[in-house]
């Protein structure tokens, strides 16, 4: 058994790129023999929403979600990472021994850069909170998409600076483990990203899912002709909801064209049926929990109950760091 850790962005509406990249694999390891601990960030959400309420929503959208789509919260740990405010100290105590230049190579603080967002300090430092939420809890394991693979190992080389400068095994190094679908294209074909306005929200559903697919990126060949499936973003799309079989079947009549071979309308038609299919009856679940007060009472007990098992765990780790760097009687006023 292992300790498994990740976050959820509370930043908008969960998609499809969520689901097929993290949720679904959270989903399954939960009812697994791991010890997974899954929070949402909503600190990190911070450095992009400045909107009270907004959070607020996101952070409720984020952990029905999780409940609708059959999250064991009985055996796994699910909770607002502001729930445990240990994390915030022991990102403080990481940001004494963590040199700027570990920071000034983080990929995704490059990458805001480069797309004209304006650089706060908690953007700059988001790397040393996220090692934070993962060492806090002894994580062993952090499954991660191959974006974030950086930041795991910029975690075990905090872990490594605080450890080596204090003599002692206080940190556990975390390992990254690539969720089986790392990639999960928008309608414009780029990584879908709430941030690039370009996601499949994982409960829509009837006109609003149907205006949402149909922005899907195509080209202006006719259905007859024969194409290569892994050439049209819609196919990738598609692809995730498909059993082997069935892709199979719908490749081989995208590749030979002709009379049976299915246009884009199609697949588009046959992406919203899967949908309603693998979602139908979590939707039902979703908008139960959002609804109505037993099912608003209902998340946040678990949010609760989540931050509870979760902050035994953090004041733990964070006791033997401050004892180690000679911190000691903290909150006895001595």
């Amino acid at each position: 058994m292992a300790r498994v850790l990740s976050g959820v962005q509370a930043s908008g509406l969960p998609h499809i790129g969520n689901y097929f990249g993290a949720i679904k694999q959270h989903v399954e390891m939960s009812h697994g023999d791991d010890d997974c601990y899954y929070f949402i960030a909503d600190y990190h959400a911070l450095t992009t929403i400045q909107d009270a309420e907004v959070l607020a929503t996101n952070v409720h959208h984020a952990t029905a979600t999780y409940v609708a789509l059959g999250l064991n919260t009985e055996k796994s740990a699910f909770f607002r990472q502001s729930d445990v405010p240990e994390v915030t100290e022991l990102t403080w105590l990481l940001a004494t021994c963590t040199g700027m230049g570990l920071l000034e190579r983080a990929h995704s603080y490059k990458d805001k850069l480069a797309k004209g967002i304006k650089p706060s300090v908690g953007l700059f430092t988001y790397p040393i909170l996220m090692a934070s939420d993962i060492l806090i809890y002894d994580a062993e394991i952090v499954p991660v998409g191959k974006d974030q693979v950086q930041h795991v190992e910029m975690t075990q080389d905090m872990a490594g600076h605080l450890n080596n400068l204090y003599g002692a095994e206080l940190l556990k190094r975390p390992e990254w483990r690539l969720s089986p679908t790392p990639k999960v294209p928008g309608t414009d074909g780029e990584k879908m990203s709430k941030s690039y306005g370009n996601t499949i929200p994982i409960f829509a559903e009837g006109k609003p899912l149907k205006k949402i697919v149909n922005r899907i990126l195509t080209d202006s060949r006719e259905p007859h002709e024969p194409k290569n499936p892994d050439d049209l973003h819609v196919y990738a799309i598609l692809d995730l909801f498909l059993t082997e079989d069935e892709k199979a079947e719908w490749r081989a009549r995208i590749e030979a064209g002709g009379e049976n071979a299915p246009g884009y309308g199609h697949m588009k038609k046959a992406i919203m049926e899967k949908m309603d299919e693998l979602f139908g009856d979590a939707r039902v679940k979703y908008r139960e929990l959002l609804d109505t007060p037993a099912g608003q009472e209902e998340l946040e007990a678990v949010l609760q109950q989540g931050a509870a098992r979760a902050r035994a765990t953090a004041q733990g780790v964070l006791a033997r760091v401050y004892d180690a760097v000679g911190i000691k009687n903290r909150g006895i006023g001595i």
